[in-house]
């Protein structure tokens, strides 16, 4: 074969060939406004940022982890990230009020003890939300702030307390699960307008769990209970916490002054305490 006839074959076979490396990226307009950059980059287009708030949104979603490492694939809330959150939003003066946000199915009863009682005892507004679910052991940390809503299709499990892994069988084992299912119950009862009567009735009613006892209360259920305060979405949580924003804004002195001066008729709303 000549040497014109290899140069022409390989020029050939080279027109079949791939590109090698990556396709060029299209050079980015500098001169577009931001919103077409991020188009651009992203494919998406850029929030408005709203500034800077004075209210934290905490989210617990998922399953409460506690001492336990759960499964990658499910969706978890760690206790070492809340608490930590919640003691910044407690010391960060930029923070006036604290919204908590749960759609959570239960998870450690420790874990979420612990969340409850980190929330009760802050000196800030809080007020939680539960929207799809606040199961299990999510059901304290409903209760825990000094206001509390529910959507109207959502849902709380309430049930006794379950142990897996290695059981013992003695007596000693059932009396350590009493006594924390105690913790429980009384911790409820002393951050919400349900009685304890109707807290255990509903803890231990059969027929309404499958394989499980206890029982399912949706939206207005839990607010005819007692157990939360009023049935809303997001506007409504939001509103009442600017509110007990507002009455923690204005000193003491001055709102008994401005009771004393207006009057029953007109007297502004007293900034509730802890249930």
């Amino acid at each position: 074969m000549h040497r014109w006839d290899l140069d022409a074959l390989e020029g050939w076979l080279r027109q079949d060939e791939p590109p090698q490396g990556p396709p060029p990226e299209a050079p980015l307009n500098k001169e577009a406004p931001p919103a077409i950059q991020t188009i651009q980059q992203l494919g998406t287009a850029s929030i408005p940022n709203p500034g800077e708030s004075n209210i934290y949104c905490l989210n617990i979603i998922g399953q409460i982890e506690g001492h336990i490492v759960l499964p990658p694939q499910n969706k978890t809330t760690k206790y070492e990230h809340i608490i930590p959150q919640l003691v910044a939003a407690e010391q960060n003066p930029k923070i006036e009020g604290i919204l908590i946000m749960l759609n959570t199915v239960g998870g450690d009863v420790e874990a979420g003890l612990a969340i409850a009682e980190m929330i009760s005892s802050l000196t800030k507004p809080t007020v939680t939300l539960v929207l799809g679910g606040g199961h299990s052991i999510g059901v304290p940390i409903a209760t825990s702030g000094q206001a509390s809503f529910i959507a109207e299709t959502a849902t709380m499990t309430i049930h006794p307390i379950r142990l897996t892994g290695l059981v013992i069988g003695v007596p000693q084992t059932f009396e350590y699960l009493d006594k924390m299912q105690e913790r429980v119950v009384r911790f409820v009862v002393a951050h919400s307008n349900i009685s304890d009567q109707t807290f255990k009735e509903l803890m231990f009613k059969t027929g309404e769990l499958t394989r499980d006892i206890g029982t399912t209360i949706i939206g207005p259920e839990a607010v005819k209970h007692g157990l939360i305060d009023e049935i809303g979405g997001l506007g409504q949580a939001l509103k009442r916490l600017n509110e007990l924003i507002e009455m923690r804004r204005v000193p003491l002195g001055e709102q008994t002054a401005a009771v004393q001066t207006l009057g029953n008729d007109t007297m502004p709303p007293v900034p509730p305490t802890f249930r």
